[in-house]
């Protein structure tokens, strides 16, 4: 075991927005499953991360329900941690470097949710503390960007303003900033040798 997983906050939360209909990858949850499945096979390890903003009352507190994983997804295995963070990336607010470093695993890959933000601060943060990241864009999920004057708008206005960042902005951005700079970014096939 020599590389590790990471499948960031791919859980029920964001399903409880309005937004999440208008998420950029229908094929989120089998890609997942097809990496998760890929590294047990491998004989790497699996490692499940759901954020949670305890006291909100909101999708991330975990006094609601939500801060479980997204049905459909694997189960995690026993052996499998589940990590609870409360940072935007990965390893700010949980022991997840400890962890890595005790076990001698220095090569990482990243999928999850949201694909500019946790999975793209993972995988920034994890690329300056001298891991090599692998991207996968198609395991990961977003959803468009309203304009700061928008926050409270509708799903539906929110998609017919033109000020509103498309997804494919947002992917196509992420994959540019990330790749050779913090991470590699490759797809499921490419990672699985589909």
């Amino acid at each position: 075991m020599n590389r590790a997983l990471f499948v960031i906050d791919a859980q029920e939360s964001f399903h409880q927005r309005e937004i999440w209909r208008a998420g950029s990858n229908p094929d989120f949850v089998p890609n997942v499953n097809s990496l998760v499945d890929y590294f047990r096979a491998n004989g790497d390890l699996v490692i499940w991360v759901l954020h949670s903003e305890p006291g909100t009352k909101g999708v991330f507190d975990p006094a609601n329900g939500h801060v479980r994983l997204l049905d459909g997804l694997q189960p995690p295995r026993e052996d499998e941690p589940t990590l609870i963070k409360t940072s935007h990336n990965v390893f700010t607010t949980t022991n997840a470097g400890q962890f890595l470093m005790e076990r001698r695993i220095f090569d990482l890959t990243v999928c999850g949710i949201r694909t500019e933000q946790c999975v793209e601060t993972t995988a920034r943060v994890g690329g300056d503390l001298g891991y090599a990241v692998t991207f996968v864009t198609d395991a990961t999920l977003t959803f468009p960007i309203p304009h700061r004057d928008a926050v409270d708008a509708t799903v539906e206005e929110i998609l017919a303003d033109p000020r509103t960042l498309g997804v494919e902005a947002i992917v196509e951005r992420t994959e540019r900033v990330l790749d050779g700079r913090f991470a590699t970014v490759r797809t499921v096939a490419e990672v699985t040798k589909a």
